[in-house]
């Protein structure tokens, strides 16, 4: 991922939900940002390993 394509995504969370989810990331060796885009590449495999590859249009890189 290159720094000229990086997008904020904020995301609202249960602070309970952050300590822990931080907390295990730590065990891991990972940032909790780190983490969430491992999760989502895994989610995104998934999918196109059962739907095929996802192709995005020039204006939906946003």
């Amino acid at each position: 991922m290159g720094k000229d394509n990086e997008k904020h995504f904020g995301l609202r969370v249960d602070g309970d939900i952050l300590a822990k989810f931080r907390y295990v990331c730590g065990y891991a060796g990972r940032s909790a940002n780190s983490q969430i885009i491992q999760l989502m590449l895994q989610f995104i495999a998934d999918y196109e390993k059962e739907h095929g590859k996802i192709e995005l249009q020039k204006d939906e890189k946003k």
